[in-house]
């Protein structure tokens, strides 16, 4: 798939069919994230990649919303150090943003469905993926092939127009 059919096809996907994502397939997007941008290059992430069964139905307990990634093929935990100020916090942030959309987009790329979740019981997901104290888990992206249907370019997606969000010179 081209970027921008990539970028056209990409949906959250809750429901995926029972199928293994290819170990080739995920070196790709985890090297689509390691590559994400991030401020002054610092980097400051850890992805934990989840393929076991049993693991994605315990990490689908860490928030209530995150009960798609017990029947993914595979999950990524988006991993980053606690922030001592506000502004790291929130450049943290910023970069765990950016390299969700490279997992994202480099799923769709191949086919490959995505969904996020949040993490509300960071003890809970220390147990089950193991990050030091010092850490925190921000984000889950659940992976897997859809099972309602393939991921293919949006034509009418439901967005606000351009017109109406683009402000040209100013607002």
């Amino acid at each position: 798939m081209e970027m921008w059919e990539a970028i056209r096809a990409r949906r959250n996907v809750r429901t995926y069919a029972e199928r293994p994502i290819a170990h080739k397939d995920l070196n790709r997007i985890l090297e689509a994230t390691r590559r994400s941008p991030s401020s002054s290059n610092r980097q400051r992430w850890d992805f934990v990649i989840c393929t076991d069964r049993a693991q994605l139905e315990d990490l689908s307990t860490v928030w209530r919303g995150a009960g798609h990634v017990a029947a993914s093929a595979a999950t990524i935990a988006l991993v980053a150090p606690n922030g001592d100020d506000a502004r790291t916090r929130e450049s943290v942030q910023y970069d765990l943003g950016q390299a969700t959309m490279s997992i994202m987009l480099a799923a769709a790329d191949l086919g490959i469905g995505s969904g996020h979740a949040a993490v509300s019981d960071q003890e809970l997901a220390r147990r089950i993926l193991g990050f030091p104290e010092d850490r925190f888990c921000a984000w889950l992206i659940a992976l897997g092939y859809p099972a309602d249907r393939p991921l293919t370019p949006i034509e009418r997606p439901n967005r606000r127009p351009l017109e109406d969000v683009v402000h040209r010179g100013q607002w």
